[in-house]
């Protein structure tokens, strides 16, 4: 496991959200005996982590063979690049979306996490055996993969910070099944127009547009969750 940053909160004088560990041995003992990962395992082995949190991002997801759309060289990049974007960011971009929903359908074409495509990581199993042995308290990811749930984690512990593929809304707010919007983009562009036509608008998975606010459902957990937090890990993001 990779872990790009740790950050070691002490619960017993936790202020309040964003109250980071000192590392100043002169203001504060120090919480982990060593800085690395011997020192957070033996950490939460002793019963001093017991609300931990993790953040995971896109570092797991092209670990477990998601391509990242950003990047030259794998499938998703390649065939976005014949729809000359400006920039391949545009791929999630409402304006552009409206304006020419077909590159942005051939992203979820090619990106959709369909059974057996993907397999979690050892870091995903990582997330699922802290919440196994009751010490997770939610694990926020970046990633619209859902492989955190496939690793084993209920849906009430992953909240995804930019939406998944597991549920779909029309522009006009209306409820879509996930199954009929994947089943419309597979027939291709008669598909997706035959769909708009039923819900009176376009229907997309419930992603989050660059430009647009989080959940509400992120929103309100993680102004509750961070207030309780005694470990925080990030993986797989800077």
């Amino acid at each position: 496991l990779k872990l790009l940053r740790i950050w070691a909160m002490a619960s017993p004088t936790f202020s309040g959200p964003g109250t980071m560990y000192d590392p100043n041995p002169d203001s504060r003992p120090p919480l982990l005996r060593t800085l690395d990962l011997d020192g957070v395992a033996e950490y939460i082995q002793t019963s001093k982590a017991r609300r931990i949190i993790c953040m995971v991002g896109s570092g797991l997801a092209t670990t477990a063979g998601v391509p990242d759309y950003r990047i030259p060289g794998n499938p998703v990049h390649d065939a976005l690049k014949a729809f000359n974007l400006s920039d391949m960011e545009d791929v999630l971009d409402m304006d552009q979306f409206q304006k020419d929903p077909e590159p942005f359908y051939e992203y979820c074409r090619l990106a959709w996490p369909s059974e057996g495509k993907y397999r979690p990581t050892l870091a995903h199993y990582f997330v699922a055996m802290l919440h196994e042995k009751g010490l997770l308290l939610r694990c926020y990811t970046q990633n619209t993969d859902t492989l955190e749930e496939l690793a084993g984690l209920p849906s009430d512990k992953v909240v995804a910070a930019a939406g998944n593929f597991s549920s779909a809304s029309s522009l006009t707010g209306q409820k879509v099944p996930a199954a009929e919007l994947k089943a419309a983009l597979d027939q291709g562009r008669e598909g997706w127009q035959k769909l708009r036509d039923k819900y009176g608008s376009l229907v997309k998975p419930d992603l989050v547009f660059f430009g647009e606010l989080l959940p509400e459902r992120f929103r309100r957990l993680s102004a509750a969750d961070f207030k309780l937090c005694d470990l925080l890990i990030v993986m797989g993001s800077s």
